[in-house]
């Protein structure tokens, strides 16, 4: 079982006792495959590099002649481990190489956070590498992708493997060159797209063993070269989190006035309209749509003469988007601002993603809504689901610290068993008593008075917001308490590696968004280690629990001290979920209850709208893949590419 333990608040202050869930012992087969590969691994320490090197062209010699790669996992495996050996000096621990054997088996292993995901991950991927069809070691965003090729390029060429490394703003001649080396880093969103922009240079023509001759072929080729092995880092994440939105390419529709016109009218029109009687707002889904009052209104309210030419059913529909920018979409929590450009904050991360648009003109009502510069809207040129993009590749696996919540999931969508990996040392992580209070004023003044009381015992502090918004308005309050601090978040993650690595200091508080610095380790000094650990602050919810739990899962790593606490609020965004009479007859509550901290019991009310919501996302994710399925059905009856727009064939 997951080390974090997320049972209800007792009510108190104090921290409760260390409390470790007992995790269940790993399949023998694993425990002894893993003896056996340490074993050949210190049978074969006498070899010279130039003999392992030829070691392993041996092994890719019998995998590319037909034998399984059962076969050779046990040395391949063993040979890596020496490899990792002789470049850092260190060897892998039991549990890494279970992780790695689960994952050689097509499986997502969950290993908690700090046991040494990013070198498991080498052990399978050097295995599937010397089938020669190129491996795809898949990360969250491009720091990680080249942080790891750099850093692990050196084991790999000891063994006589290539790396290679994609990240955004490459041209199509250096992409080519990395996705032709044996392995390669990237991100889930650049080698989707990468799919996407191969199926777009062959037009209607199904991928053949001709078009695949591309590749090696001269400008204008294919860029990949198949779909042969994906190993995904942060499973959860690529797979679960972000595949609710699909990957698309689109083409910039031709400018026209009465467009930027229209986008500009609809952001004035929308603060006419009566919230009671001309629209519907269906919060969870993120949807507004006029009454047939709302409509009369629109149709009599005054246009400028641009807007003649515009039907009034193009018109509404640009309404109910204005409508939905202003409700449901934030500035510096959905999205910020750079140079006079919306840029979207990814909402699971917390990260920006630059060069991202939303689709169906609510880029567009986003921009009226700021009066910025009305870009030009898109079309889908070619699109894929994220679920359908990885059911491409022969072999697929992953790991996370958070992946048993989704095991249904996995195995449904997939075809990937998830499978526990044990801790290498045992966890003392500490949950604190998670604290409720009626308003988010209350809420940040206890946080604020929590954290001098542990900076002053030389804990280093963590704390997890939901925005950027929420980290800076945050800043502001211990700013005033005089509390020394960094914040963590999309503004500033150029310097995100130099901010984790001070914040495992004594008395040093760090304020994230979301998951920002997740994949990296929070290194703690030994007055920190002797005053406790690192303490993680929780300021809200998530609407998923296993963003929780990574969330909390920074603390108390390998063996450290550590602990955790959430402080929520009636006010938190979670709760906006619901419908709205709802949310605004809990705020009465809270308030009449108290003017401060609520009992414990109010935790359940977040308990049940997070679970509320997971139901919500997963049934969205289920209908998308139906709908893109049914889809394809329809373009391969017709011999169109299912991939692409039928427009671009």
């Amino acid at each position: 079982m997951d080390s974090v333990t997320m049972q209800e608040p007792t009510g108190s202050e104090t921290p409760v006792q260390p409390h470790v869930r007992p995790v269940r012992a790993a399949n023998s087969r694993y425990v002894r495959a893993s003896d056996a590969v340490l074993r050949v691994a210190n049978e074969h320490d006498h070899l010279s590099d130039e003999e392992l090197t030829r070691l392993v062209r041996s092994l890719r010699y019998r995998v590319q002649n037909g034998e399984p790669f059962s076969a050779v996992q046990e040395m391949a495996f063993a040979l890596a481990c020496l490899s990792i050996r002789r470049t850092h000096g260190f060897d892998l621990h039991h549990v890494q190489i279970q992780g790695a054997a689960m994952m050689a088996r097509n499986a997502i292993a969950e290993m908690q956070t700090g046991e040494g995901k990013t070198l498991t991950a080498v052990l399978p991927a050097v295995m599937f590498a010397l089938a020669g069809k190129g491996v795809h070691v898949v990360t969250v965003n491009d720091y990680l992708a080249d942080r790891d090729a750099t850093e692990l390029r050196p084991i790999y060429e000891r063994l006589g493997l290539s790396v290679g490394c994609v990240i955004t703003d490459m041209e199509d001649e250096e992409r080519r060159q990395a996705y032709s080396r044996d392995i390669t880093y990237g991100t889930a969103k650049e080698m989707g797209f990468d799919f996407l922009r191969d199926r777009l240079r062959l037009g209607a023509e199904r991928i053949t063993d001709d078009a695949r001759r591309l590749f090696e072929g001269q400008e204008g080729g294919l860029v990949q070269r198949g779909q042969f092995c994906a190993i995904v880092d942060e499973a959860d994440s690529v797979l679960i989190d972000d595949a609710r939105t699909p990957l698309l390419i689109g083409t910039a529709q031709p400018e026209a006035p009465q467009r930027v016109a229209l986008f500009r009218w609809c952001s004035r029109a929308i603060r006419r309209l009566d919230p009671q009687k001309d629209y519907v707002a269906i919060t969870k889904k993120r949807q507004v749509f006029l009454t047939d009052p709302g409509c009369r209104k629109v149709v009599l309210l005054g246009k400028p003469p641009l807007m003649e030419a515009v039907s009034m059913e193009t018109i509404f529909e640009n309404i109910e988007r204005a409508l939905e920018a202003n409700l449901y979409y934030m500035r510096d929590r959905h999205y910020t601002l750079q140079d006079d450009e919306v840029v979207i904050v990814d909402e699971s991360t917390g990260r920006l993603m630059p060069g991202r648009k939303w689709q169906n003109g609510l880029h567009q009502a986003i921009e009226a809504k700021e009066n910025l510069p009305i870009t030009s809207p898109t079309t889908d040129a070619a699109r894929i689901t994220v679920q359908r993009f990885y059911q491409q590749y022969e072999h697929a696996s992953g790991m996370t610290g958070t992946a048993s919540d989704a095991r249904r999931e996995f195995r449904r969508t997939y075809r990937l068993g998830v499978r526990r990996v044990p801790t290498d040392k045992p966890c003392l992580r500490k949950k604190w008593p998670s604290r409720v209070f009626s308003t988010q004023e209350a809420k940040y003044a206890a946080i604020v008075e929590s954290m001098q009381g542990l900076v002053e015992q030389g804990r280093s502090v963590l704390v997890g917001t939901p925005s950027v918004a929420a980290s800076e308005r945050l800043s502001a309050a211990m700013t005033e308490r005089q509390i020394p601090h960094e914040i963590l978040n999309a503004r500033y993650h150029e310097i995100e590696a130099e901010i984790i690595a001070r914040a495992g200091q004594r008395a040093a508080v760090t304020i994230a968004t979301n998951m920002a610095g997740r994949g990296t380790d929070i290194k703690l000094s030994p007055e920190v280690r002797e005053a406790g650990g690192l303490h993680v602050v929780a300021t809200e919810m998530h609407s998923s629990a296993r963003i929780d739990r990574q969330l909390v899962g920074r603390s108390a790593r390998q063996g450290d001290p550590g602990s955790y606490q959430f402080f929520l609020s009636p006010e938190d965004e979670l709760l906006t979920a619901l419908p709205p009479e709802k949310v605004k007859r809990l705020r009465e509550n809270a308030l009449q209850a108290s003017k401060g901290e609520l009992p414990a019991n109010w935790v359940n009310v977040f308990r049940r709208t997070q679970r509320f919501l997971e139901r919500q996302h997963y049934k969205q994710r289920k209908q998308m893949m139906k709908y893109e399925k049914k889809q394809m059905e329809t373009y391969r009856r017709i011999g169109l590419n299912p991939y692409l727009e039928a427009g671009d064939q």
